[in-house]
């Protein structure tokens, strides 16, 4: 649920607040504190106040969250502030299952203005969009993404209470003056930076799967850098998000990228329907590779000398994170990777897990039951003994 704001002639912010807000009167005090020092940056910097359209990118690794504004439209952006980020949890890459500690990645909008928030005051996002819902665990997705106060997290964009008191004045002044959805982009790594893109670098020659997301988040960064304004994005029927050709080519490099080894094509796989309600919580015994734990790692030790020929060669080593269901009968259904690898492994690694044998099935209150199971398969290129 979203704030209505009614600006009047008086201020630029006089809010009108839901019913569901407790104390009207302690955001009108933030909003009202906060105004004179805004209007004063904003001419410090040379730019008009009040801003009626905001942008927000925040990048992960360099622990930082930028804000920038505009007036008309068709106007390039400008930078107004940035922030640090105050604390961080996880790591790189996306966010895909409640609890992982993630601060997704990709392409959102603010969705919430919580005045009531116990981290001071909060601004919530999107989270799970359209590809977050396509590629995150299709139950506990998570969800409850802020920016907020109060300097600590366990996977949401905090800042000081400072700063989240300017931010929230400057998003409800937007807000008031019509701008429903406030973009917010959160990137891995600042990409014009050599140390951080070093780093990125090196995590994906372990995660190369995640390679796809970096390109398409490294492209919309390049695209803003050149042209101060926001791209087109979609969302395919795979979960990945589509850029039209100008934005692909805005980062540099993009014309060695182009000359390179064609994509891997992907397999249309169909999922088997199934109503993952039916999975319990909570079970007995669970599911077991059939001859049991020395037969699921001579089964993985197999695979490893299968899948290690399609290591990229920067790559020594891949975790790759898979799930599938085994049903109350023992079949696997659904494989699906969630992290690691490669294109070209992956697809190899699918073709496998769909070719397993039937296992044997959970177990509760003495019934078999259906199970999803989540497995990290390590691939390795192992010297010759």
């Amino acid at each position: 649920m979203t704030s209505i704001f009614i600006g009047q002639a008086q201020t630029a912010f006089q809010p009108v607040f839901t019913d569901y807000q407790r104390n009207p009167s302690r955001i009108n005090d933030i909003l009202r504190r906060n105004e004179d020092t805004l209007m004063k940056q904003f001419r410090e910097k040379g730019l008009q106040w009040p801003a009626r359209y905001l942008y927000i990118r925040s990048f992960k690794y360099d622990s930082q969250l930028e804000v920038w504004v505009k007036n008309e439209k068709n106007e390039a952006y400008k930078l107004f502030k940035t922030y640090k980020v105050c604390a961080m949890a996880g790591t790189l890459g996306p966010k895909r299952m409640e609890g992982d500690y993630q601060v997704p990645e990709g392409f959102y909008y603010i969705n919430e203005f919580n005045p009531r928030s116990v981290y001071h005051l909060s601004l919530g996002l999107n989270y799970p969009n359209a590809s977050d819902r396509y590629l995150s665990d299709a139950i506990q997705p998570g969800g409850d993404i802020y920016i907020h106060g109060s300097c600590v997290t366990t996977g949401c964009i905090p800042i000081t209470d400072s700063q989240i008191e300017e931010l929230y004045a400057l998003a409800s002044g937007a807000k008031a003056k019509g701008q429903d959805f406030i973009p917010v982009h959160i990137f891995p790594v600042r990409f014009d930076v050599k140390r951080s893109t070093e780093y990125l670098n090196k995590y994906v020659r372990d995660f190369a799967d995640y390679g796809h997301l970096a390109n398409s988040l490294r492209d919309v960064f390049f695209y803003f850098e050149k042209n101060k304004k926001l791209p087109v994005i979609m969302v395919n029927g795979r979960g990945s998000y589509v850029l039209d050709e100008e934005v692909k080519k805005s980062h540099p490099g993009a014309e060695k990228k182009q000359n390179s080894a064609p994509a891997v094509v992907k397999k249309q796989r169909t999922l088997v329907a199934f109503n993952e309600r039916e999975i319990p919580n909570t079970v007995h015994k669970l599911p077991e590779y059939p001859g049991g734990a020395d037969a699921f790692k001579a089964y993985l030790k197999e695979l490893n000398q299968q899948l290690s020929p399609y290591l990229n060669e920067e790559q020594h080593t891949a975790y790759v994170l898979v799930e599938f269901i085994v049903t109350s009968t023992g079949k696997v259904l659904n494989p699906r990777i969630l992290k690691g690898g490669n294109d070209q492994l992956n697809e190899h690694l699918l073709d496998a897990l769909e070719l397993m044998p039937d296992w044997i099935p959970a177990v509760r209150e003495e019934q078999q039951v259906p199970m999803k199971l989540k497995q990290t398969i390590v691939i390795e290129n192992r010297p010759a003994a």
